[in-house]
């Protein structure tokens, strides 16, 4: 927990794009401490690289895509929610094509891959984004917000007029096992209804029912139905996780969302990184947590923390 890490060795993600609809290859293999995280365009000359940061996510629509002028990378989100879970601090993600495979429409593909390659503790330091004041963001009725707390912790409500998903809301204290069986097998999930547009646009190529919750008139229509009852909105934190990841250094705050896709989590992101008076850099010790805990719990008895 108070180290960086790595894994151990190179492991291999295959499928397809759930965009492009094209064959997708990824690699993930370990990298240096204070590297940080790349995705790495193998499949083009020079190989070129790009951070995992705010400042190079190039839109939001139905998925984040990372971008600059000669290249990007779409669809991570999936991917970066394993790497937020599991504290991967250093990492290259080498990639064949543009977009990240899309496995199930969730991101167990990537967590039984890390999980095969094993972690590797480094020698430096984590150094974790530790939020000390709220920040805000809102747009409409979409609002996204985090408060101090000693660790990671998501509050999520969805809400969405079709009654097969409704308004549905999840807490949870974000570590390993709870992502491993609460949030990693989440799908991805999308209507019927709006298909054709989408593909009339050059997107979605790839989903099926295989790789995608698919919700029609009547409810869903995958044959298995879900594999949570509110699927929908453990998949939303999955995506909010991903997101996350693009703030450069491990967060610990209490992430709440209301109505907020990909591109209300990259402005909170970006508005996390502008907002210097109201986080710090830290580096944990064996006391730190449980420390930063009882005082944080001390402020909310005495009336002086905020929510």
């Amino acid at each position: 927990m108070y180290l960086q890490r790595t894994i151990k060795r190179k492991v291999t993600v295959e499928g397809i794009g759930l965009h492009t609809g094209k064959p997708a290859s990824l690699t993930f293999r370990p990298a240096p401490p204070d590297a940080g995280i790349h995705v790495v365009r193998t499949d083009l000359p020079g190989a070129p690289s790009i951070p995992v940061r705010a400042e190079n996510v190039h839109a939001t629509s139905l998925a984040t895509t990372l971008g600059g002028p000669k290249f990007s990378v779409s669809t991570v989100e999936h991917c970066l929610s394993a790497l937020a879970a599991f504290r991967i601090d250093n990492l290259f993600i080498d990639l064949s094509g543009p977009e990240i495979p899309i496995g199930d429409g969730s991101a167990r593909v990537f967590m039984e891959a890390l999980l095969a390659a094993g972690f590797s503790e480094q020698e430096e330091a984590r150094r974790y984004l530790y939020v000390t004041e709220p920040i805000f963001f809102a747009e409409g009725e979409k609002h996204a917000y985090v408060v101090p707390y000693p660790g990671l912790r998501v509050t999520c409500t969805i809400d969405f007029a079709h009654k097969a998903i409704g308004r549905s809301r999840m807490d949870i204290d974000v570590n390993e096992s709870s992502f491993t069986r609460e949030i990693a097998g989440a799908r991805t999930f999308g209507f019927m209804k709006d298909v054709e547009a989408m593909r009339s646009r050059g997107l979605a190529l790839g989903g099926s029912l295989d790789n995608a919750i698919v919700v029609g008139d009547d409810g869903v229509l995958n044959p298995g139905g879900l594999r949570f009852a509110d699927e929908f909105v453990r998949h939303k934190v999955l995506d909010a996780l991903g997101d996350l990841v693009t703030l450069g250094r491990p967060l610990l705050g209490h992430v709440v969302l209301f109505k907020a896709g990909h591109d209300v989590m990259n402005k909170l992101v970006k508005k996390i990184l502008e907002s210097s008076v109201s986080h710090r850099s830290v580096e944990l010790g064996a006391g730190w947590v449980s420390d930063q805990a009882m005082n944080f719990a001390q402020a909310l008895d005495d009336g002086s923390g905020r929510r």
